[in-house]
Order: structure tokens, then sequence, then C-alpha cells
């Protein structure tokens, strides 16, 4: 892991093209974002490869490992590295917190169930994002970096320079207005730990 707490474990899985991830057990529930997309082929223990596919970079997936435990690795059978943030959800059960909701300009929800609530941010170049209360604690992963300013009530503004792959642990309490205050896209991935 490169990243580690009380509630989760972030491993940062590169693999080069034309190699391969060796067997490995999932046996938690997990959160994966694709951070660059590559041809890729699982193959379960036992069985034969799936065929390959490629997933759109910026894909934000939950499995419940828990329920079934899954032994496999994975092949990168494309031309380019498979980049992927997976983050492990060490809780065992579900109910310890209540995250909140995002609404209004740049949040769109992509996952909302019994472990965790995640939305994707997407800010043009001056856009603001409505400002939110972070209920829960949770994780912020750049998808396409930049700079943003996030405003928090009765400080400075925060002038922060995103770069693909990076990841944020943020607690929860904290109102925030986030801001792209650069000359490109930003998309990341923030989520609340249920």
């Amino acid at each position: 892991p490169v990243f580690r707490n009380d509630y989760v474990a972030l491993l940062r899985v590169n693999i080069p093209s034309q190699r391969s991830a060796g067997y490995h057990i999932h046996s938690a529930d997990q959160i994966s974002i694709l951070i660059e997309d590559a041809d890729q082929a699982g193959q379960v223990l036992g069985q034969a490869p799936t065929p390959p596919r490629r997933n759109p970079r910026g894909s934000v997936t939950y499995t419940a490992y828990s329920k079934k435990a899954m032994t496999h690795r994975v092949n990168n059978v494309g031309p380019t590295a498979f980049h992927n943030i997976v983050v492990t959800l060490l809780d065992a059960q579900p109910g310890r917190f209540s995250p909140g909701a995002r609404e209004g300009a740049g949040y769109t929800q992509l996952i909302d169930n019994e472990r965790v609530r995640a939305w994707r941010l997407v800010l043009e170049p001056g856009q603001t994002a409505a400002a939110i209360t972070q209920k829960a604690p949770g994780l912020r992963v750049i998808i396409d970096g930049g700079e943003i300013a996030e405003s928090v009530p009765g400080a400075p503004d925060r002038g922060m320079a995103l770069r693909l792959g990076d990841f944020y642990w943020q607690e929860p309490g904290a109102a925030r207005t986030v801001r792209n205050i650069g000359t490109t896209r930003v998309e990341l991935v923030e989520f609340e730990l249920k």
C-alpha cells in the first residue's frame, strides 16, 4: 500500500505493457479508479483468461469481495501501461458514517451503496463547484490534473497543483468550494465512507 489508515488501504497498481500481475486474492470490499486505460484480460485461478477489454479512463467501480472472495491475475495485453488506484475498505461492516450529499454545479454521483458514496467532479478553467460539507472520511483521486483553489470559510484560499493519479485523504467536517484556477480541465473522483 502507498497509503493506509484505520479505514482504507490504497494501492497504486501499474502494470507495464505485455506484463501480468501475479495471482492475488481479493477478500475485502474495494473501490477501483482507472487512471490510465489499457487492454487487459483477467484470469480467475483455474480458469481460462477472459477476452481482452478496455475500460474507459476515469471508470470507477465498487466490488463487494467480502461477499465472495476472488483469486485472479490481470494481464496487460495492450501497448500502453495499465494504471489503477485500488482502495480497500478495512472496516468489515458499514454503518459507521453518514456521507453528505453533493448536488449542484460540477458534481455527478457515481456510486451510492451500503459501503460508500462517490462523485465525479469536472471543472473547466474558471468554473467553481457547488459548496459542499464533507460529512464522512474519504478520498479524492485525480483523473485529470491542473490547478485548483479550495475555499474553506474563515481561512485563506488554498491553491493546489493536482497531478494524474494523486490522491488526498479528507477528514469529515470541512465545508469547501473548489474552483479551477488553471488553464486545463480538472477531473477528480471523491468518495465518503459509510
